[in-house]
């Protein structure tokens, strides 16, 4: 008998909950939807039309009850939604969650996530769209790592202020163009020390209009640097648009391995194609001995991971002091010393990227 994944458990678990007058099951109704596992954590969107707020306090209760009774999970969290409408625009109906919407322009979206930071995650990422530019494509990058936005500073653009036209929904903000590409990054509207102090909903809000209200033009792809971990801007950008695929950064070390594993999981759970491992810091070549290399995190713990889930390691990225240089300075890798054998890797990681999404640009 095949085994249950942990969605469908929680959904079996959550079968019990019924509307008192009805009779239906709240998944039915789709009051409960959007339910996520990620063990010790369930997640779910509680959304109660008008003449259900009675029975909240009972159904909230019943629903915690039934997803901490499944085997790893400690902590249940409910995010409250709008009432189910029927049939109205962008809502799927039925438990499931609204169409998600593609980016007028944008033929590809490509994530690029890591289950922990300093991983060098925003480094693959700026040097992945510049590597994919220099194919000839047109490439953007959203700098969606709110709370870390680096993208700015390693594209040597941190000291410019992008144009922003109109307000509210009408407001648009035009990209900055910088080593062949077009960003939008949160570091480019806030002060070098200033903090971004943001819940949930505010980190979606500013996801949607990078996203939305962006003018990204004509794009093949856009590679999208996401936070570190399994939160809030993650399922923003899963929920709200199509992606072609995301890549999975880790470095050899096991404690970045676990975080990686928890991270693939998560996309895989929401239904979103993993196109592989990139290995980063996989080992130290010292300038001055450019044929040595030395395992300074281990060694074998990218293709181990990428073998656990029947994935590509798409590339093995070593560590080069030209590589920190260049992030400094705004002059990424694959642009300033393109012989260099991170480089080469990069670029193997831009190929590989291509041929693994489903409909080539």
């Amino acid at each position: 008998m095949k085994r249950m994944t942990p969605v469908e458990q929680a959904n079996h678990a959550l079968q019990q909950i019924k509307d008192a007058g009805s009779g239906k099951t709240a998944l039915e109704l789709g009051w409960i939807e959007q339910i996520r596992i990620t063990p010790p954590r369930a997640v779910f969107r509680l959304s109660l039309p008008g003449f259900a707020q009675s029975q909240r306090d009972r159904i909230v209760a019943e629903a915690r009850g039934a997803l901490m009774a499944l085997d790893g999970i400690d902590d249940v969290q409910i995010e409250i939604g709008q009432p189910p409408s029927q049939g109205g625009i962008g809502q799927a109906g039925h438990g499931q969650p609204a169409e998600r919407q593609s980016i007028p322009g944008v033929r590809q979206v490509i994530a690029v996530s890591s289950g922990k930071g300093g991983v060098g995650k925003s480094t693959v990422a700026v040097n992945l769209a510049c590597a994919l530019a220099q194919t000839g494509l047109r490439v953007g990058l959203l700098d969606a790592d709110i709370y870390g936005p680096n993208a700015p500073t390693m594209l040597g653009v941190a000291d410019q202020t992008p144009e922003v036209q109109g307000s509210g929904d009408q407001q648009r903000i035009v990209p900055i163009e910088t080593c062949g590409i077009a960003m939008v990054s949160m570091g480019l509207l806030i002060d070098d020390h200033q903090p971004v102090i943001w819940r949930g909903p505010m980190l979606n809000g500013i996801i949607r209009q990078f996203l939305y209200q962006a003018e990204w033009g004509e794009r093949d792809v856009l590679v999208v640097d996401l936070p570190p971990g399994t939160g809030d801007a993650q399922l923003s950008l899963a929920q709200a648009v199509p992606m072609a695929g995301v890549v999975i950064v880790t470095t050899p070390q096991q404690v970045s391995l676990q975080d990686a594993r928890r991270g693939l999981a998560m996309f895989r759970q929401m239904g979103i194609p993993v196109l592989g491992v990139v290995e980063n810091m996989s080992a130290f070549i010292p300038p001055d001995r450019p044929d040595c290399r030395y395992a300074l995190f281990g060694s074998g713990g990218g293709a181990q991971l990428a073998t656990d889930y029947d994935v590509p390691l798409l590339a093995q990225i070593p560590m080069e002091m030209p590589v920190q240089e260049g992030g400094d300075t705004g002059r990424p890798i694959v642009i300033n010393r393109s012989e260099s054998a991170s480089a080469a890797e990069f670029n193997r990681l831009a190929e590989a990227v291509l041929k693994a999404v489903t409909q080539p640009v």
